[in-house]
């Protein structure tokens, strides 16, 4: 291992991410009802300008009053680029900043788009006594974004985890496709395989979770099968889900199998025995184990007990 090394962001449960309109105040029991893990209320995309600052008042009624279950509860402000983003950080977070866990900043381009809503957050913090630290979490859905996304993960310690946001992505390139996530025929392959490895590489690199965006297709489980499971095999962790039909399989895929999480356990074990036995690797199933198994197989486990301890 090298020697410079970045400590890990807080360790949360974010294996499916449900996204709630902020200016649809009836979704949020069902969300807070929901089995998802995290909920983000939605200041930006999902909401139309002239209801912008009614959602922002909603939000902050339903951070307030409602009994989120534990949940990670996050919002998404506007983007740097609208005169509404400043209001979304100062009000959100002066009347309900203590029932919240991260702001989301969406279509990040640089390391100084999260640096202005640091700053902020830390005045507001220090103004209004606030006692939890509040995370940023960062959706790079352009080419700017993805072209600074190492710089962008090193931005700030407040700084947790990144999101890929394809939809915009693809606008942001000019890709030739109308859909939300899945695969283009005309392409041999998957056309973001590129863009998710370097931010996952990135979030992996600095210390961040690595979450997946949205799917627009929910009618196809089938599909979102396919594309959760791309990427849960690049170690993304979680996935975002825009409708409640896709908070089950969300879970599922980002969830280790029984038998992935038996068999991790098992070389823990075997290695423990070797090391008893001077030995630095062994033999399990007929495979070789070694010391990149067990990190392999401790990621595995501690993802388990993270599940576990819902």
């Amino acid at each position: 291992m090298s020697f410079t090394q970045y400590p890990p962001a807080a360790p949360r449960l974010q294996r499916s991410e449900l996204a709630v309109p902020g200016s649809n105040p009836g979704m949020f029991e069902k969300a807070a009802n929901s089995e998802a893990d995290y909920v983000f209320l939605d200041c930006e995309d999902a909401v139309i300008p002239d209801d912008k600052p009614q959602a922002r008042k909603n939000i902050i009624q339903a951070l307030n009053d409602i009994n989120w279950r534990g949940k990670t509860m996050s919002v998404r402000i506007n983007g740097l680029d609208t005169h509404y983003m400043y209001r979304d950080v100062v009000d959100i977070v002066e009347q309900a900043g203590d029932r919240l866990d991260t702001l989301l900043i969406p279509k990040v381009g640089t390391p100084s788009d999260v640096y202005v809503v640091d700053c902020l957050l830390t005045q507001i913090e220090v103004a209004k006594g606030l006692k939890k630290r509040i995370g940023i979490e960062c959706l790079i859905e352009t080419a700017l974004g993805g072209a600074n996304v190492m710089a962008i993960a090193q931005s700030s310690r407040r700084l947790e985890a990144l999101h890929f946001g394809v939809a915009d992505y693809a606008a942001s390139l000019r890709a030739r496709t109308v859909n939300i996530g899945g695969l283009n025929p005309d392409y041999p392959g998957d056309q973001w395989h590129a863009a998710l490895v370097n931010m996952v590489t990135a979030c992996r690199a600095f210390g961040l979770r690595a979450i997946d965006g949205p799917f627009g297709d929910f009618s196809d489980p089938d599909a979102f099968r396919l594309a959760a499971r791309r990427a849960a095999a690049l170690g993304y962790e979680g996935k975002w889900a825009i409708h409640p039909s896709q908070i089950p399989l969300a879970n599922e895929i980002m969830s280790p199998p029984e038998a992935e999480v038996t068999r991790a356990r098992r070389v823990l074990v075997a290695l423990e025995e070797a090391a008893k036995a001077g030995k630095g690797a062994a033999q399990l199933d007929g495979k070789m184990i070694d010391a990149a198994s067990e990190r392999m197989a401790r990621n595995i486990v501690r993802q388990a007990e993270l599940i576990a301890g819902k």
